[in-house]
């Protein structure tokens, strides 16, 4: 079943294949009209992540079952079917400068090359966004892509400059995060935004800036004795 604005079933007689592959047959053989996004057909590009039973995949790698249901991911606008507006990722990595300012030439070590190897390979597939419960509260949060995207630049011994990206993921960024690890199991290339979250808190908290969730205002009424 598919669910866009509507749902539609389908009955399909395909074994052993991928969603992607089932729903070329559907549009092919059964609907020309439905509408759905992909690319390197991979796993690789990240445009066929969907939702599956209320779990972020990716149509290319996932092998369905009957009585799944599909659906578009979340928190963001529905195009058609399974199509979202992806402009998105796109703002929220500019927020953040979530890309290299200038890098210094030289060599790298293993060690410090894998540091940012996770990291680097996010393909921005948006399924770490669609399952982010943040959006809900606040629509301008960064995101765990785009964090985790800051983290590996200010991580990268190369990288000149990293003040700006910690100064941008300060205000709806790293501190609006609930640390909730939604993002962690849907991330199809086996990276822990949560954890890097908490990485940048960490530097964060070494260059000085405040947590605001900590409340260092008013004062404490102890037996008298006022804090």
């Amino acid at each position: 079943m598919v669910r866009g604005e509507e749902s539609q079933a389908y009955n399909v007689e395909l074994e052993n294949v991928t969603l992607l592959s089932m729903l070329h047959h559907v549009k092919t053989k059964m609907d020309p009209t439905l509408t759905y996004s992909h690319g390197c057909r991979s796993g690789v590009c990240g445009s066929c992540a969907v939702r599956v039973n209320g779990r972020e995949q990716l149509m290319c790698e996932y092998k369905p079952s009957d009585g799944d249901v599909i659906e578009p991911i979340r928190n963001a606008r529905v195009i058609r079917d399974l199509v979202v507006d992806t402009s998105s990722i796109a703002y929220f990595n500019s927020c953040a400068n979530a890309w290299s300012e200038g890098s210094r030439e030289g060599c790298v070590s293993e060690e410090e090359a894998s540091r940012i190897e996770t990291q680097t390979d996010c393909i921005l597939c948006g399924s770490c966004y669609s399952a982010c419960p943040v959006y809900a509260v606040n629509p301008e949060f960064i995101g765990p892509f785009a964090l985790t995207r800051v983290w590996r630049y200010v991580n990268d011994v190369r990288e000149e400059r990293s003040d700006g990206k910690m100064a941008a993921v300060q205000t709806n960024g790293i501190w609006d995060c609930t640390l909730c690890g939604a993002c962690v199991p849907v991330c199809p290339q086996g990276i822990a935004p949560m954890q890097d979250i908490r990485m940048l808190r960490t530097k964060s908290a070494m260059l000085g800036y405040p947590d605001p969730t900590m409340n260092f205002g008013g004062g404490f009424d102890l037996g008298g004795w006022d804090f």
